[in-house]
């Protein structure tokens, strides 16, 4: 099996081993990428209803050390609704959004690197075979009447493996794309569900509640 490998991508030329390096990058960001969005998620609802509770009590600096202390997108944004509690609903809305803005490239940093090479890998495939080919037309040429079928299946070799690993490194990496802009899509309507939630939970009911306390 490793010496069918190793013959595999010998046959494949130069643009052969392109592919390969071009694969273990998309690989090594999608798995980046999973991980650090895993980490990202949590359970929204349970950790608003801590805030909430804390709020209730009157607690905002507690509130505010949980935030820091919870990973991911979610507990940022409350962390920065929360900085302007006691602000009108503009300003709580601006500090929101603007926590939003700064996150969400953070989220989808590099997930347009494995469309690049969801679009690269099939072209440089498309590359080698051409490469082949020439090879191939141009054996046969040199070897007139003399060029042997084994001469000439080297150009064709090339030609194939190196179509078929470009498809081989693209459609991975096609699928990687889309699962993790699901994930970051997934991380967004959190975010955005946890900011107006706290908006609504700060201007309505924690406000109105303080103020009949008094």
């Amino acid at each position: 099996m490793t010496d069918f490998s190793y013959s595999v991508f010998a046959q494949g030329g130069p643009v052969m081993w392109l592919l390969v390096l071009l694969g273990l990058a998309a690989l090594i960001i999608f798995i980046e990428r999973a991980l650090f969005l895993h980490r990202g998620q949590i359970r929204s609802t349970e950790f608003l209803g801590g805030i909430k509770n804390l709020l209730q009590k009157q607690r905002l600096m507690e509130a505010l050390t949980l935030c820091e202390e919870t990973p991911g997108p979610v507990a940022k944004i409350v962390k920065a609704g929360l900085r302007h509690a006691a602000d009108d609903e503009q300003a709580m809305r601006f500090a929101i959004q603007e926590a939003a803005i700064v996150e969400i490239p953070v989220l989808e940093r590099r997930i347009g690197a494995l469309a690049a090479v969801a679009q690269i890998a099939p072209l440089f495939g498309l590359l080698g075979t051409l490469l082949g080919m020439i090879r191939t037309f141009w054996l046969f040429n040199q070897g007139g009447n003399y060029a042997t079928p084994v001469v000439l299946a080297g150009g064709m070799w090339e030609a194939l493996l190196t179509a078929a690993a470009g498809l081989a490194v693209a459609i991975p990496a096609h699928l990687a794309r889309h699962f993790l802009t699901g994930r970051v899509r997934a991380l967004v309507q959190d975010m955005e569900w946890a900011g107006s939630e706290l908006m609504r939970f700060l201007l309505r009911d924690h406000r109105n509640g303080g103020g009949e306390k008094k």
